[in-house]
C-alpha cells in the first residue's frame, strides 16, 4: 500500500472511473481533475481539482506535489461539430498536460490510448504493440486523434507509458460507447443485423487493473495493450444476447450497404450538427477483424484478463437499473 499522490484526469468517465477505483485500492492518494462546469466530482475519496484540458498550464499547480500522472481523459466523439475539439482535447490538451507535469516536477506518467492505434489484424495475427494504425483523417475523428494523442505522449519530455484498451464492456458505461451501445441495443431489442467483423472485449475493471500495472511495472516510451477476447460480432452479440435475455440478431448486413448508410447519416448530423446514430468509424470498424494480442503486457505487467460473460452481464444489469432498456 502507497499514500502516494497520482494527478488522475478523466475520472468521471467510463474508464477513468474504474481506474479511480483502482487507485484507490492500492492505496494513491488521488488528485482526480474535473473538468471546469462539470456537476459532479468522481468519488467522495480522492481530492477533487478543478481545471480544463484547454488550459493545461494552469493545472502546474494543482499537479504539484504528485508523483505520478494518469490520463485518461479525451474527447469521444462521432460528431462532424467536433472534430476542432478532438484536436485541441485529445492531441494538444495531452502535450500540455505532460509539458505541465514536466514544471511540476512529476516522475513519469500513464496515458490511455486505445486499440485502434494499432489497428486491425494483420496476416492472420491478431494486431500488437509493434504496429502502428494508418490514418488519413489528420485528428478530424475520433480515433484518428487516439493516434495522434499516443505518439504525441510518447514524445513527450517526460516519461510516459501508454496503456491501449480494447473494446471495454461493464458498469458505468453512461454515454455509452459503441460496445455499450451493442447491449443497450440487443436489451431494447434494437439490433436487426451485424456486420462481419470482429473486435477484441474486455471487461472495464481489467482494464482499470492494466493502469495501475502499468504505473508500477511499465517501462517508459512502451506501449501495453490492455485487451481480453477475440469475438467476431456475431458470437459478441450472442453473448449479449443471452445475458439480456434477448434473441440474438441473425441477418449480417453487407458492409457497402452500412457504409451507405452511415455516409448518409454523416451527412445528416454534419448538417444538423448533432452525433451520428451509426458513426462512419464504427461500420469501418465493424467491417474489420480489430483482434489484439494483450502478450505483452501478460509478460511484462502480470496483466491477467478475466472471462468476459460476467462483464457483460454487468453491463446488462447496470443498463436495466438505470433505465436504457425501456
Amino acid at each position: 500500500m502507497t499514500q502516494e499522490t497520482v494527478f488522475l484526469t478523466g475520472a468521471t468517465g467510463f474508464v477513468g472511473r474504474h481506474v479511480l477505483d483502482a487507485l484507490l485500492e492500492r492505496g494513491y492518494h488521488v488528485r482526480a481533475l474535473v473538468r471546469d462546469g462539470a456537476p459532479r466530482t468522481p468519488s467522495a475519496d480522492c481530492e477533487p481539482v478543478r481545471g480544463d484540458l484547454a488550459a493545461p498550464g494552469a493545472l502546474v499547480p494543482f499537479l504539484r506535489g504528485s508523483r505520478f500522472v494518469v490520463h485518461t481523459a479525451a474527447v469521444y466523439s462521432f460528431a462532424p461539430r467536433d472534430r476542432r475539439l478532438l484536436q485541441t482535447i485529445n492531441v494538444q490538451g495531452t502535450t500540455g498536460l505532460l509539458e505541465a507535469a514536466r514544471i511540476a516536477g512529476v516522475e513519469r506518467a500513464v496515458v490511455t490510448s486505445s486499440s485502434a492505434a494499432v489497428g486491425p489484424a494483420r496476416g492472420g495475427r491478431p494486431a500488437d504493440e509493434d504496429d502502428w494504425a494508418e490514418s488519413r483523417h489528420g485528428a478530424t475523428t475520433y480515433h484518428a486523434s487516439k493516434l495522434l494523442q499516443e505518439r504525441a505522449a510518447l514524445a513527450a519530455r517526460i516519461p510516459v507509458t501508454t496503456v491501449l484498451p480494447t473494446a471495454p464492456i461493464g458498469r458505468g458505461d453512461g454515454r455509452p460507447t459503441p460496445t455499450g451501445r451493442m447491449v443497450v441495443d440487443v436489451i431494447r431489442g434494437r439490433m436487426p443485423a451485424f456486420l462481419g467483423g470482429g473486435m477484441n472485449v474486455v471487461d472495464v475493471t481489467d482494464v482499470a487493473r492494466a493502469h495501475v500495472l502499468a504505473l508500477e511495472r511499465g517501462r517508459p516510451r512502451e506501449r501495453y495493450i490492455a485487451g481480453g477476447i477475440d469475438l467476431t460480432l456475431a458470437e459478441l452479440f450472442q453473448l449479449i444476447a443471452r445475458a439480456a435475455g434477448r434473441r440474438a440478431p441473425r441477418l449480417r448486413i453487407p458492409f457497402s450497404v452500412a457504409f451507405a448508410i452511415a455516409a448518409v447519416d454523416q451527412a445528416r448530423s454534419r448538417f444538423s450538427g448533432g452525433e451520428p446514430a451509426v458513426p462512419l468509424e464504427g461500420v469501418r470498424m465493424g467491417g474489420r477483424q480489430m483482434f489484439a494480442s494483450s502478450a505483452k503486457a501478460v509478460r511484462e505487467l502480470g496483466y491477467q484478463p478475466g472471462p468476459i460473460e460476467p462483464a457483460i452481464d454487468d453491463a446488462v444489469r447496470w443498463y436495466r437499473e438505470h433505465g436504457y432498456a425501456a
